[in-house]
């Protein structure tokens, strides 16, 4: 992280997570550079979840929107700066960080409560696929191919984000799992609170898992075929990320539900195995 740009209380949450220790696995500059774009995405996140006065949450996301297309246009970036040189040296698309945006402002527009599939699809197109797109250019991948990847990889992730959350985010008010997949398991559509405990969420979320598992399956179908580019981050995400599915898979659904996370030493053990194949 560059300590010029990025402000102190955003490096100590970067260099805590898990995708810090993933991402050391990159050359230097495509390290830093995903680390600014990480970073970037941990800001709005935190716009659109934390909680304060609606208004002022989107003036700050509409800043940050602001701030891209003056950085684009060649003007002072603002709050930008702190992705400025990723994109000067990785030619970054401002569609995709703008897409990343758009994201957060659905969750700030309005608590998301059991979208139709395509909304859901579309939200997770632009906070996980998004940035994908951004990190394949970093990985230095062939336009078509990252793409694929990026559409697939983020949306295994994000599913499997969004079943191993669903207490979290009944919690404030918002339920991930699609329209059809609840009705279809005769869940009613009344509160998340009521929702999250309905045993019919168990049959919702295996429909989504099964999604996120298709997915899983296409982005592995890519990187098996060893295409131009920083491989070990994806594969290091796919990694960690497809067994807490599996896992969740073979628990199931049913409240109470025991949250998975990402095991740091796991995850470290899973990169040294990794580099020693890749």
């Amino acid at each position: 992280m560059n300590p010029e740009t990025t402000p102190a209380a955003l490096q100590k949450k970067v260099s805590g997570s898990s995708f810090y220790a993933g991402m050391r696995v990159l050359p230097k500059a495509e390290r830093e550079a995903m680390y600014a774009v990480y970073g970037f995405c941990r800001i709005v996140d935190d716009i659109a979840d934390e909680p304060g006065d609606e208004q002022d949450r989107a003036a700050e996301l509409a800043a940050w929107r602001a701030d891209i297309d003056t950085l684009y246009a060649g003007g002072p970036p603002g709050r930008a700066a702190l992705v400025a040189e990723a994109i000067r040296r990785f030619g970054l698309d401002k569609a995709d960080f703008l897409a990343v945006i758009d994201g957060m402002a659905m969750d700030l527009a309005t608590d998301i409560r059991w979208p139709d599939f395509a909304t859901l699809d579309l939200y997770c197109d632009r906070v996980a696929s998004a940035v994908g797109r951004l990190s394949v250019k970093i990985f230095g991948m062939e336009h078509d191919t990252g793409v694929a990847l990026a559409h697939h990889l983020g949306r295994a992730l994000q599913f499997t984000n969004i079943l191993r959350d669903i207490d979290e985010d009944a919690e404030i008010g918002r339920v991930y799992l699609a329209r059809e997949h609840l009705e279809a398991a005769g869940v009613a559509l009344d509160t998340p609170a009521h929702v999250a405990r309905d045993p019919g969420v168990d049959a919702a979320a295996r429909a989504l898992a099964a999604k996120a598992q298709q997915h899983y399956d296409a982005s592995q179908a890519i990187l098996a075929r060893r295409p131009k580019g920083h491989l070990l981050a994806p594969r290091l995400m796919a990694a960690v990320y497809a067994p807490i599915l599996r896992r969740m898979v073979a628990t199931g659904w049913h409240a109470p539900r025991t949250r998975i996370s990402v095991n740091k030493v796991a995850l470290l053990a899973t990169v040294a195995r990794l580099s020693l194949f890749r």
